[in-house]
């Protein structure tokens, strides 16, 4: 019989995970409260909680009313603070190609054409590691969050290499793909890397081994997107051939076969839930797809241009796109529906991403700005200035205080609030 220990508290999304032990081993389970709004009733959701999880005994009934008034606390919390800049690091001499936080934002990395990747701590700007061996660009950067103790290197050089993220060490070279390596994640687990090449193929690889599990093959072009689903079984693939492909990732068998966008697909991913996906394509349109049973549920038109990037915000219950006519749209999952359209750029959106609260989305844009937007009804709220160049590349850390911007100026600048 299953013997609660203890519960742990996840803000983005909203859920309660159970840590409880079965024959000596401790497990977790999550309880996900994505509907979770700030009017309701603690009361009313901690019972249907109870009646969900047996595990959960009646003594164990005030600590959950903590948890879940704690949950609702955070969500109705407002800031309409302004993000303002903290720092400009001039990161690499040759131009960079990307950059990203762990969980928490007191760390960062950056990719360059020189080959290298750089870790960095954001309170200091100071220069943690520089991780060298690539022979060529290093394109694709992660951190293992929320773990973010390894970091995750693609090239150009075909390789990708794995690192540990406190000492700067190489635990792995990852050797396999015929040409470069565009795009790269971990699974939420932080067991399995997956990149994507020019080569046409996704390839899986063991954390642990630093050893290949399997090739995902089938696409006929080129792969440029890549996302796990949340248990970490499925992956996405994105491919200039214009589909998107979902995988098991056990078997590396591909489940289905997303067709119907007219162009290349540039962006792909799961909703938290895993029952659903985005893809943004070429061909001016997003498509909302069901994963269950790979239909299509709904195109997305109103873009006059390229859509470059598509996310969904962390509860799934809205996704945004980004496009290459200067906007970008806001819209319920539910409906399908555009809620808002959000205008103010004068050049291509490249990205987007929503904060975790999913109450702002950020867009950056080759008018070298970024903007901010309040989601419930579309209004920009800040305009991020300064970067002389293109910026290409933005995001929050999980707690939605710290902003990184990466541009083709060969800065990287973090904002806070």
């Amino acid at each position: 019989m299953p013997k609660l220990k203890k519960f742990l508290l996840r803000y983005y999304p909203p859920g309660i995970i159970l840590e409880y032990e079965v024959g000596g081993q401790l497990m977790q389970k999550s309880i996900d409260l994505l509907n979770l709004t700030p009017d309701d009733d603690v009361e009313v959701v901690v019972n249907q909680v109870m009646r969900q999880e047996p595990m959960i005994s009646e003594s164990r009934k005030p600590a959950l009313f903590n948890l879940v008034t704690k949950l609702i606390q955070k969500l109705s919390a407002t800031d309409h603070n302004d993000f303002t800049l903290f720092k400009v690091l001039r990161a690499h001499i040759l131009p960079l190609t990307n950059c990203a936080f762990n969980k928490s934002g007191n760390l960062f990395i950056t990719g360059s054409y020189d080959r290298t990747c750089k870790v960095w701590d954001t309170s200091t700007g100071e220069e943690m590691h520089t991780l060298e061996g690539h022979k060529n660009v290093v394109y694709a950067i992660a951190f293992n969050n929320p773990f973010g103790d390894k970091i995750v290197t693609g090239s150009f050089d075909k390789t990708c290499k794995l690192w540990d993220s406190d000492s700067g060490q190489l635990y792995y070279t990852l050797r396999g793909h015929a040409t470069e390596i565009v795009c790269l994640s971990f699974n939420p687990q932080s067991t399995i890397i997956a990149t994507g090449s020019m080569d046409n193929t996704a390839k899986l690889w063991d954390v642990e081994r630093g050893q290949e599990l399997c090739t995902l093959l089938g696409h006929t072009a080129e792969i440029v997107s890549l996302c796990f689903n949340t248990a970490g079984d499925q992956i996405i693939t994105g491919s200039f051939d214009h589909d998107s492909k979902i995988w098991d990732v056990r078997s590396g068998r591909c489940i289905h076969t997303l067709s119907g966008h007219r162009g290349e697909v540039s962006s792909t991913q799961f909703n938290y839930a895993g029952n659903l996906c985005v893809s943004g394509s070429i061909d001016r349109t997003c498509r909302l797809w069901d994963v269950n049973s790979g239909r299509c549920m709904s195109v997305r038109q109103g873009h006059t241009d390229e859509v470059l990037d598509v996310c969904f915000d962390a509860t799934g219950k809205r996704f945004v796109s980004a496009s290459a006519d200067s906007t970008a749209r806001i819209y319920n999952t539910m409906t399908g529906q555009c809620v808002h359209v959000l205008v103010g750029h004068e050049g291509e959106i490249s990205k987007v991403a929503f904060n975790p609260q999913g109450s702002k989305v950020i867009t950056a844009s080759s008018d070298r700005t970024c903007r901010l937007w309040e989601t419930e009804n579309g209004n920009c709220m800040q305009v991020l200035e300064g970067h002389t160049d293109e910026i290409f590349s933005c995001a929050f850390n999980y707690e939605g205080d710290f902003i990184i911007t990466g541009s083709k100026d060969n800065t990287c600048r973090i904002w806070r609030y």
